[in-house]
């Protein structure tokens, strides 16, 4: 009963529950686990989440949230532009794509944040510094699409964009960093839960508007809306392509981009995901959406595409 490799509870010369269990299951000493066993000389679980001591549950992986380790950021960390405006990757011991804090100093959901050293532009010549966030492609499907390869994605700095199914605004704070001070985010929400943390959100960063309310109901929002340049929906409903449809005959310019999240489970789970997406795609095109772009997001989500199109209000 040697498990060594995995890691976990077990261990140390406490007696009682560390002797017990560590010695019983063998330690698991290796991989860290919960940090310096229950049984250890230290006693308790040791390390913290991802502290000095190496054990730490969010260390060296950094779960969905993005690894609250940190990044370290200055002279070891290069920042290279993406060829999606707006957006970065970070080049350190691994890459990372990155998005300009609209609001440096502040974290949204826990992300990772990077400061690296900007060219001296004063007459003084002090050094500057910049901060990124970390865009976590597990926890935002446009985030896994850019990493996917989309080739158009509609949104970049200045730009209007009308964000259907907000939820909490994880996804929302970076689109509204891509498109900086002079762009607006107008992010759609039904939750009143979710709602709340996006208002909270919406109070540091004043590009975004968060618009508590039904998006099968555009009209009661139509005068908090401007026409926008593009609209992205992650809503899951098995009426999505109707509901973005009505949200596009609004407030989308004629040749603006379209963004749909497709959760196949969500639309009909007796079917293979490549039909769902199929039937999705003929849906929008009644929707004088026409698409140009599908993308799975494999390995991010599973089950699930998005799909790029532009609206031609004339068809």
């Amino acid at each position: 009963m040697a498990f060594t490799p995995r890691g976990g509870r077990g261990g140390g010369d406490r007696g009682g529950r560390g002797g017990g269990r560590g010695g019983g299951r063998g330690g698991f000493t290796p991989r860290g686990g919960r940090g310096g066993a229950r049984g250890g000389p230290g006693g308790g679980r040791g390390g913290g989440r991802g502290g000095p001591r190496g054990g730490g549950r969010g260390a060296p992986r950094g779960g969905r949230g993005g690894a609250r380790g940190g990044a370290r950021g200055g002279a070891k960390v290069i920042v290279e532009p993406h060829r999606h405006a707006g957006i970065f990757v970070a080049r350190g011991k691994e890459d990372m794509l990155v998005t300009k804090n609209l609001t440096p100093g502040e974290s949204v959901y826990g992300e990772k944040r990077i400061s690296v050293d900007a060219p001296a532009t004063g007459e003084d010549g002090a050094a500057t510094k910049i901060e990124y966030r970390v865009w976590n492609p597990f926890r935002s499907k446009l985030a896994a699409g850019v990493l996917g390869g989309l080739e158009n994605i509609y949104i970049q700095p200045g730009a209007k964009v009308l964000y259907i199914g907000a939820a909490s605004g994880t996804s929302v704070s970076h689109v509204a960093d891509i498109v900086g001070p002079t762009g607006n985010v107008y992010a759609v929400e039904f939750s009143h839960r979710s709602g709340r943390d996006l208002i909270n959100m919406a109070k540091k960063r004043t590009n975004v508007i968060p618009i508590i309310e039904d998006a099968r109901h555009p009209m009661k929002y139509r005068m908090l809306i401007g026409m926008v340049d593009a609209v992205f929906a992650d809503v899951a409903q098995p009426d999505q392509a109707r509901i973005v449809g009505l949200n596009c005959h609004l407030f989308l310019k004629d040749q603006g981009g379209v963004l749909i999240s497709i959760k196949a489970n969500c639309i009909d789970s007796t079917a293979p995901a490549a039909a769902v997406f199929a039937k999705e795609v003929q849906k929008m095109r009644e929707e004088k959406i026409k698409p140009s772009e599908q993308l799975t997001l494999e390995p991010f989500e599973r089950d699930h595409c998005i799909v790029v199109g532009k609206y031609n209000r004339s068809a």
